[in-house]
């Protein structure tokens, strides 16, 4: 069993350092659509991220080479989705996924030679999923916080157009607005129709960009609005109504889910540890000799 993890731990450490080492030099480039979103992550890269750069940046060009161009595609949409966090960009990524790799193999033999086998499999695991884990959580943060800013903005953006300027107008006017990822979305589909790409495919780039029903609701109700012609007015604000009663149902489903959590939580820990409690107390407080019931 032991060999068994061992094997096990050794192949996840020699994953995370050639998955870390295919990625600068494959046909990686960012497509023209996309590069105002690099322009924006690549401004809020901390220190310590790009120190980690520095030192794998030398090793990015083999990471993306081993990847291949569909699985460096892949995880560019990926990053895309979650934002650029932290600066991140495709040759970023390859570049921390060697150094975490290289770091995640030094610990797993350390641990190892010590003989401490949890250690080096947390070391190996670190070394093969630490990248992919910070832009998981990414993905969900950015969407949480659009889908939480989106129903409020469509009824401001359906107060400016009724009030007389264009649909784009109006979008950038309220855009300016706000802050966070939402925005960042908006000026990137507003300077993509700035340079020449149609309304249509715009929006339908920002769709394939975030990860998020709302946004695809979003989408989807502009293009059929324009296609039938209706009232932009009248579908932002039924769309902003429709998102508010989806998030009200989800508040309430994860209501109904926390309560058999909650219940489980109680039953199988906070009872017992009472019950011991009051037991210890007891018996503590009955100055019985147990040392003579129990011929001692």
């Amino acid at each position: 069993m032991l060999a068994l993890a061992l094997a096990l731990a050794v192949g996840l450490a020699v994953y995370g350092a050639f998955a870390g080492l295919r990625m600068y030099r494959a046909d990686a480039k960012l497509p023209a659509d996309l590069a105002v979103a690099l322009e924006v992550g690549a401004s809020r890269v901390n220190a310590a991220g790009s120190l980690v750069d520095r030192l794998g940046m030398r090793f990015a060009p083999t990471v993306l080479r081993l990847m291949g161009p569909k699985r460096v595609d892949a995880t560019r949409r990926r990053i895309d989705m979650a934002g650029n966090p932290g600066g991140l960009t495709i040759d970023r990524y390859a570049a921390r996924r060697a150094v975490y790799a290289i770091l995640g193999v030094l610990g797993f033999l350390s641990m190892l030679s010590k003989g401490n086998v949890l250690l080096a499999l947390m070391m190996a695991a670190f070394g093969a999923v630490w990248t992919e884990v910070g832009i998981w959580s990414a993905v969900r943060q950015r969407r949480a916080d659009i889908e939480r800013t989106l129903p409020d903005f469509l009824d401001v953006l359906a107060v400016v157009v009724s009030a007389g300027l264009g649909f784009r107008e109006a979008l950038a006017r309220v855009s300016e607005k706000y802050s966070g990822p939402w925005s960042d979305e908006l000026r990137i589909t507003l300077r993509q129709m700035e340079m020449g790409m149609s309304r249509r495919k715009a929006f339908e780039e920002l769709r394939q960009r975030n990860d998020s029903e709302q946004v695809a609701m979003f989408v989807t109700a502009l293009q059929q609005g324009e296609e039938l012609g209706a009232p932009i007015v009248d579908t932002l604000i039924q769309l902003a109504n429709d998102m508010r009663r989806t998030d009200a149902q989800l508040a309430r489903r994860a209501a109904a889910k926390a309560v058999p959590k909650s219940t489980m939580v109680i039953t199988s820990i906070m009872v017992p540890a009472t019950m011991i409690l009051l037991v210890a107390g007891f018996i503590y407080g009955s100055d019985v000799d147990f040392g003579s019931i129990l011929g001692g």
